[in-house]
C-alpha cells in the first residue's frame, strides 16, 4: 500500500532562521511561480491550551518565516504575514494563515537613498539593491546569491524622492527589452542548512538538462487549456516621466513611438492597442525599450496551460524553469498533441484524509 508523504510546516524567526516550533496547518495549498509572488495558505488547528500558547508564540505576522518540508526535501518557503482567529458553528477554533514567498519581502522594502549605476551589468543591479536592503539595521533576512552575470548592461538611477521598493525596482529592470527573470529558491544546501537564493536567469531562468514526458491519460489526470485574447495587442506605445525642470512651461512625458505590427494586421487580427507607464524613467532609449519589451510580449493571445498530475519523483519545485514534453491524446487532439513547454508555476496540495496530493503546473510554450 503506498504511504503518503509526509508534510511538515516549520515556523522560524525571520531574521536569525531560528526554528520556533512546528505546528499542524491543515487545509494547505502552496505554490510557487517564476515572475509572481508564491503563496501558501493553510489553518493551525487550536484544540487545547498547550497548541494555543505554542501557536501564539510562533504565528507573529511580519516576522515569522515559513518552511515546508515534504519527505526530507524542502519544498517551499516564505513568511507569515497574516493570521486571523476563527471558529466554526461547532465551537472549534483554529488559526488561519497566510504566507507569501521570500520575494514579498522586497516589496515591503522601500529604497530611502538614491542609488546610481552606469553600464553595470543588469544582474549586479539587481544584487546591488539586495545589498542595500539586507545592510540596513534589522534587514537582513538571510538571502543568498551568486556572482555571474547576464552580459547586458544598464544605466540607472534610483532616487530617493521615489520610494519605490526594491521588488518594484526589480521587476521594471527585469521587464525592459533584454531583461531578464527571478525568484527566491527554497532548498538544503550539502550540508543540509535552510537556504533562501536569489536565482537571475536572462533571458528567462531554465532548470534541468533532459525534458521530462508527461501523458494524457497517463501521469496528467487532467488538464485546462486556455486562452485569453483580452490582453491582446498589436499596436503599443509606452510613456516615461516628464523632463521639464521648467514650471513656467507646459510639460510633458516622454514618449515611445507607437509600434504596430502590421503583418499582423495584414493577416487579419483587428488593430488592438496597448500602452504602459514608466513614470520614473526619464531616459528615452530605456522609454523605448521598455515599449519593445511589452509589445513583444502583448502581440499574440495569453495561453498558460494548466496540467494536474502527482507530485514525486521528478515532480517537485525544483522543475520550475525546465522543460516538459506534453503529450496528449483526447477528441480535442486527434491528432496527438507533442509539444515542449516550461514549467513557470506549480501549485501543490498535500494530501489529507479524503484527498489526494497532487499538483498543478503551469506552462509557458518554448
Amino acid at each position: 500500500m503506498h504511504t503518503p508523504p509526509t508534510y511538515r510546516v516549520i515556523f522560524t524567526d525571520l531574521r536569525s532562521d531560528r526554528v520556533i516550533d512546528t505546528l499542524p496547518v491543515t487545509g494547505v495549498s502552496l505554490d510557487d511561480y517564476i515572475g509572481k509572488v508564491g503563496r501558501l495558505t493553510g489553518g493551525v488547528p487550536i484544540p487545547n491550551r498547550d497548541l494555543a500558547a505554542r501557536a501564539r508564540a510562533a504565528l507573529i505576522p511580519g516576522r515569522t518565516g515559513v518552511w515546508v518540508e515534504r519527505g526530507r526535501d524542502l519544498w517551499w518557503g516564505g513568511i507569515l504575514w497574516t493570521t486571523q482567529l476563527a471558529t466554526d458553528a461547532r465551537g472549534y477554533l483554529s488559526a488561519q494563515i497566510q504566507c507569501g514567498g521570500w520575494e514579498s519581502y522586497l516589496y515591503r522594502r522601500v529604497l530611502f537613498d538614491t542609488q546610481l549605476a552606469e553600464q553595470a551589468d543588469q544582474f549586479d543591479i539587481v544584487r546591488g539593491l539586495i545589498d542595500y536592503a539586507q545592510s540596513t539595521p534589522g534587514g537582513d533576512i538571510g538571502l543568498t546569491y551568486d556572482t555571474h552575470t547576464s552580459g547586458v548592461a544598464r544605466d540607472r538611477t534610483y532616487l530617493r524622492y521615489d520610494h519605490h521598493t526594491i521588488g518594484d525596482l526589480i521587476d521594471d529592470l527585469a521587464a525592459v527589452e533584454g531583461g531578464f527573470e527571478w525568484r527566491v529558491a527554497s532548498y538544503r544546501d550539502a550540508d543540509g542548512r535552510r537556504v533562501k537564493h536569489l536565482t537571475l536567469g536572462h533571458p528567462i531562468i531554465q532548470a534541468g538538462a533532459a525534458d521530462v514526458v508527461l501523458n494524457y491519460p497517463g501521469p496528467i489526470v487532467a488538464y485546462t487549456w486556455p486562452t485569453d485574447a483580452t490582453a491582446k495587442a498589436n499596436a503599443w506605445q509606452s510613456r516615461g516621466a516628464s523632463t521639464n525642470r521648467n514650471q513656467a512651461a507646459d510639460s510633458y512625458p516622454l514618449m515611445s513611438p507607437v509600434l504596430v505590427d502590421q503583418a499582423d494586421i495584414d493577416a487579419g487580427w483587428p488593430r488592438l492597442d496597448g500602452t504602459s507607464d514608466y513614470t520614473t524613467v526619464e531616459r528615452q532609449a530605456t522609454v523605448d525599450a521598455h515599449a519593445r519589451a511589452d509589445w513583444t510580449a502583448a502581440r499574440a493571445p495569453v495561453t498558460v496551460p494548466e496540467i494536474t498530475v502527482r507530485p514525486g519523483g521528478v515532480i517537485s519545485p525544483a522543475l520550475l524553469g525546465a522543460t516538459v514534453r506534453i503529450r496528449i491524446r483526447d477528441l480535442w487532439h486527434p491528432v496527438p498533441l507533442d509539444a515542449r513547454y516550461r514549467v513557470v508555476g506549480m501549485t501543490v496540495t498535500p494530501p489529507e484524509r479524503g484527498r489526494p496530493e497532487t499538483a498543478r503546473l503551469f506552462l509557458e510554450a518554448t
